[in-house]
């Protein structure tokens, strides 16, 4: 990998992620150096590499594949810190002259430039969103946030794990929401920024211009509200700002990884105000959802690149074996298809193996049967001797026969060691009782959701 063909890749990437994401994260980063397949790149900050790390690593990785370059790992470092280390880790926060100045624009105000929102991903639209039952009530009410002229949610609060598409939905109500008002004042930024922003003001003495502009946008997105917790000015100030905006009928959309009463160190006020709207939990992925959301990669791949061969059963494999996050998942995806176009070979199953063999590894099950078995006694509150014991009352036959489902599901064991942790029981035993539970599902509505709440338990 060259600097030349860096600059090449710089290009692609501006046609790629639009002009807006371009100049603010792209066009700042420098080659730093290519060691043993890894491309360093060189950021402004360290909050900066991350953010392009998290958000657009995969798009440069595909593009330097598309060059032909060995590299298969990006990685980030940062620009030694300048001497004023309480500023924003943003290059328009320094006061020190940034290594390749820009003309300021003169229409662009201090309040502007205090103001500048988050840029948006030009992919996380509800176009590229894929809708299953684990994200379905969270796709429906961003929705209805975004299209409807009233405020009904507020706030809109979305809470779940790692890569489970808050991120996607928080753009993609911000993109609907400007194309069908482009006149609305719509502010996205992190949790992080907002207390950049905050601590910049205190700063440099302009707490009333961060006040005033703050309280007069007409939507406002807040993303991983988790980060102000224990920090006690920047949630001062941030529940007075809420407190405002919702007084005057101002809509606010909010997410975090966990709901708000379960943020560690966050004011119990705060966490009030924040279950007051609609809280809507992304749940873990399930296999149809994670099978589809590789389908949908796998289509737009193929409009760029008409000749990926990939082979049958390929997709179902990944959506089977990964399943901690959308984010690992599309990352092994896009690792996989590089590693085909560079070596010029169909995406076979031997090929998928070998490429993503540490993935694999980290993604394989870890669920024990004695973890199943203490879960659904729990669950079913009778006791672990009762329920491995021979009693063949419903009381303790019923979850016996979830557990060996649970069993047979989400371990790799056979059934007759299974059967041998169920009391010493035969294999056909085993056999019946999964069988029983699958006939079950299909009619008993209650018993399919108490399962599929004990898997996404054991899973998480």
């Amino acid at each position: 990998m060259t600097t030349e063909q860096w600059g090449q890749v710089k290009q692609k990437l501006r046609q790629a992620l639009g002009a807006n994401n371009y100049e603010h994260w792209i066009e700042p980063l420098e080659m730093d150096s290519v060691s043993n397949g890894v491309l360093t790149l060189m950021a402004p900050s360290a909050y900066a590499g991350t953010y392009v790390k998290r958000n657009f690593g995969d798009t440069i990785l595909g593009e330097i594949a598309n060059l032909g370059s060995d590299v298969r790992r990006v990685e980030f470092t940062s620009a030694p810190a300048q001497a004023n280390r309480g500023a924003a880790p943003r290059s328009d926060a320094p006061a020190t002259p940034a290594p390749r100045p820009k003309a300021p624009a003169t229409t662009t105000s201090k309040q502007d430039k205090m103001l500048q929102p988050a840029p948006l991903d030009p992919g996380f639209t509800f176009d590229s969103f894929v809708v299953g039952k684990p994200n379905a009530l969270a796709h429906a009410a961003a929705r209805r946030v975004a299209e409807g002229d009233q405020v009904e949610f507020n706030p809109l609060f979305l809470y779940g794990g790692v890569g489970l598409g808050k991120t996607h939905l928080m753009h993609a109500i911000a993109w609907k929401l400007k194309e069908l008002n482009p006149d609305l004042n719509v502010v996205y930024l992190s949790a992080e920024h907002f207390m950049y922003r905050f601590v910049q003001a205190l700063r440099d003495r302009n707490m009333m211009d961060f006040k005033s502009l703050f309280r007069n946008v007409d939507v406002l997105m807040v993303d991983d509200v988790q980060f102000i917790a224990g920090k006690d000015s920047t949630q001062e100030e941030f529940f007075h700002t809420f407190n405002t905006l919702v007084e005057n009928g101002k809509q606010i959309i909010i997410s975090a990884d966990s709901a708000p009463a379960a943020i560690a160190n966050m004011e119990e006020r705060i966490s009030s105000r924040l279950s007051s709207g609609l809280v809507v939990d992304l749940h873990p992925t399930d296999y149809e959802l994670r099978l589809g959301i590789l389908q949908s990669k796998l289509e737009s791949y193929r409009e760029k690149y008409p000749d990926l061969q990939v082979a049958d059963g390929i997709m179902e494999f990944l959506a089977a074996r990964i399943s901690t996050n959308v984010r690992v998942l599309e990352g092994a995806l896009t690792r996989l298809f590089a590693f085909g176009m560079l070596v010029e070979r169909e995406i076979t199953m031997e090929l998928t193996q070998d490429c993503l063999a540490d993935v694999l590894r980290a993604s394989e099950r870890k669920i024990t049967i004695e973890e199943i078995q203490r879960r659904v006694a729990e669950h079913f509150n009778i006791r672990i001797s009762d329920m491995i014991g021979p009693k063949r009352v419903r009381s303790f036959a019923r979850p016996r026969q979830v557990a060996m489902f649970l069993c047979k599901k989400l371990t790799s064991r056979s059934l007759p060691e299974i059967g041998k942790r169920f009391g010493g029981r035969d294999h056909t035993t085993i056999i019946h009782g999964v069988r029983r539970i699958e006939e079950l599902i299909q009619k008993d509505s209650q018993l399919a959701d108490d399962l599929e709440m004990l898997r996404r338990t054991l899973e998480a």
